[in-house]
């Protein structure tokens, strides 16, 4: 008996899951922009990372080559002759700076005392979770410089008074002609170049971080830096230019998943995710701010490679200093490479159709290195549910799938908005998700088949318990009416009256079980008509067998429609 209950049961549920509005949603039937729907799922991987370096710097004073600086001032006064440069003082000044600047080594020696000072330079990058317990992806330069580009980094971050202090002492041997803005200009440009050529670096310590915000649920306006280690390092753009880091300590974090080379052709539109340093290094915008990655997107426009082999793909998708590291998806989500470079204009901006992205084939050789797998965590999988919930506007849906993540991922930087958005679209009464109008589905068409089916299970099971006993042992029953059925106004809406057994399941009764049809008939003054059955089959009278249970199952569909005529339609 509960096999089969079971049975019907499971097919009546599989026809409620499968109306309108209640099945899950797929991402291609969400009406919202590709991008929209990749920046929602992949941002909570995407983290601002940071490498720092601590060093003692030092650099020499520099001492003017006088006799370098003599000819340099007779060609100057050359020129004033030939007419190539006016005669007054300003502009014959000018240009002895400007030919300074064109080469400083060559009016400039090191010379005594060196001036040391402690410093502190560093950068920041982009990095992505690829497994739950804390394994990222980024780029090899963003976590280690080679040391001619890390004399660059401290001679541009570490020497910035140094620097401001030769150019005004060579300012200032020029005479009275200081107001000369141009002049002052090209003299800091002057030991900008010189002493980065002559910076000696000593005692380096390094150090590698995520930059992310404090636990709540939400990025708030405090981050903490959380240590990251090295795991492998390829060799720097034009290289194998990828990296492996792993943070310790880490579980139910957040990742993306990794595609494959052939999941885009040139055309394609490709995605880019990450921190441009025109946000995390400018006071303008807050910490909240500088931890909101940015999203751009733009063509597949070539497929290159350098001389030794190594492949890359040309993008005109806008990227920025800063964005290096970060991954670059396909239109379904997958990460198909990681940014690493482009040609940078002198406003800190790319060449428009000059980044360049290491395809994800590389990425996958350097994780296989190390045995690295990547894998979806329970907290992304939970995320995306709820999204595409969200995205359907079932946000009584989504609400406790996005509690769900909060509880799985405290840290996670964005669920807490998704929940206050879903309750407050509650409150408007935009949800429509499939528990706010499954009661109106069933007391439509679709309840009236779900009915039809609970009370045929109703009708079988009755007939499975009945046997041989006394027709005295039982209440008179009303003609027409079947055994187990109340008239009108004695059971919910015309249903038996089973105290909380479900629709269509007969209650155990104390006493013996109900003798087979037929029932001896009620007295005469309880009789009534029985109903026409809407289908056209001929009225039968009770009999033993299969007609008796057609027939006692035409009077309970009459029954329940009658009810469900009555009912009004704002009850559920």
């Amino acid at each position: 008996m509960w096999a089969r209950f079971t049975a019907v049961t499971g097919l009546v549920l599989a026809g409620v899951l499968a109306l309108p509005g209640v099945a899950m949603a797929k991402p291609k039937d969400l009406d919202i922009p590709v991008g929209t729907w990749l920046a929602a799922r992949t941002h909570p991987a995407v983290q601002l990372t940071s490498v720092s370096y601590t060093a003692d710097v030092a650099v020499p004073t520099p001492v003017a080559n006088l006799e370098a600086i003599r000819g340099l001032t007779q060609q100057g006064v050359a020129a004033v002759q030939s007419g190539k440069i006016s005669s007054d003082e300003n502009s014959i000044y000018r240009w002895v700076v400007q030919q300074m600047a064109k080469e400083p080594g060559r009016y400039f020696s090191p010379g005594a005392p060196e001036r040391v000072v402690e410093a502190t330079a560093g950068g920041l990058c982009t990095g992505w979770w690829v497994t739950p317990d804390g394994y990222m992806v980024t780029a090899a330069h963003c976590v280690g410089q080679e040391e001619s580009e890390l004399a660059q980094t401290f001679a541009t971050q570490a020497l910035t008074k140094i620097n401001e202090k030769d150019a005004a002492d060579l300012v200032a041997s020029l005479g009275d002609i200081a107001s000369d803005d141009e002049i002052v200009r090209t003299a800091a440009k002057i030991f900008q170049v010189w002493n980065a050529d002559n910076i000696k670096i000593r005692n380096v310590q390094s150090s590698l971080s995520l930059l992310q915000s404090l636990p709540g649920g939400g990025v708030d306006k405090t981050a903490k830096a959380v240590p990251i280690e090295l795991v492998a390092k390829g060799t720097v753009y034009p290289g194998k230019d990828v990296a492996i880091l792993k943070a310790n300590g880490q579980n139910n974090l957040p990742t993306v998943p990794l595609g494959q080379d052939s999941d885009v052709r040139v055309g394609d539109t490709l995605y880019i995710s990450g921190f441009p340093g025109t946000v995390t290094q400018t006071s303008i915008f807050n910490i909240e701010s500088k931890l909101d990655p940015a999203f751009t997107e733009g063509p597949y426009n070539a497929s290159r490679q350098t001389p030794e082999g190594v492949p890359y793909i040309q993008t005109q998708a806008p990227s920025y200093p800063g964005n290096s590291g970060g991954p670059v998806f396909s239109k379904d989500g997958n990460v198909i490479g990681i940014l690493v470079g482009g040609l940078i204009q002198q406003d800190g901006g790319s060449t428009e159709g000059e980044s360049f992205v290491l395809p994800v084939s590389i990425v996958r050789e350097k994780l296989n290195e190390k045995n690295i797998k990547s894998a979806e965590s329970v907290t992304t999988k939970a995320y995306n549910e709820a999204l595409d919930l969200f995205f359907k506007n079932h946000y009584s849906d989504a609400l406790p799938k996005f509690r769900e993540v909060q509880a799985l991922q405290p840290n996670h930087p964005y669920v807490a908005k998704y929940i206050t958005d879903s309750q407050q679209a509650i409150t408007a009464g935009k949800d429509e998700s499939s528990s706010s109008i499954l009661p109106w589905v069933l007391w439509g068409g679709g309840g009236l088949l779900v009915l039809f089916v609970l009370g045929t299970l109703g009708a079988v099971l009755r007939g499975k318990r009945r046997s041989k006993v006394p027709p005295s042992s039982f209440p008179p029953v009303p003609y027409g009416a079947q055994p187990g059925y109340l008239p009108p106004g004695q059971g919910q809406y015309g249903h038996p009256a089973q105290h909380g057994q479900p629709y269509g399941v007969p209650q155990q009764q104390p006493y013996p079980q109900r003798p087979p049809y037929p029932l001896p008939a009620a007295p005469e003054d309880t009789r009534a008509v029985r109903p026409q059955s809407p289908y056209g089959t001929p009225q039968q009278k009770p009999g033993p067998g299969a007609n008796t249970r057609i027939a006692g199952l035409e009077a309970e569909l009459e029954q329940l429609r009658r009810n469900m005529g009555q009912r009004p339609p704002d009850q559920h």
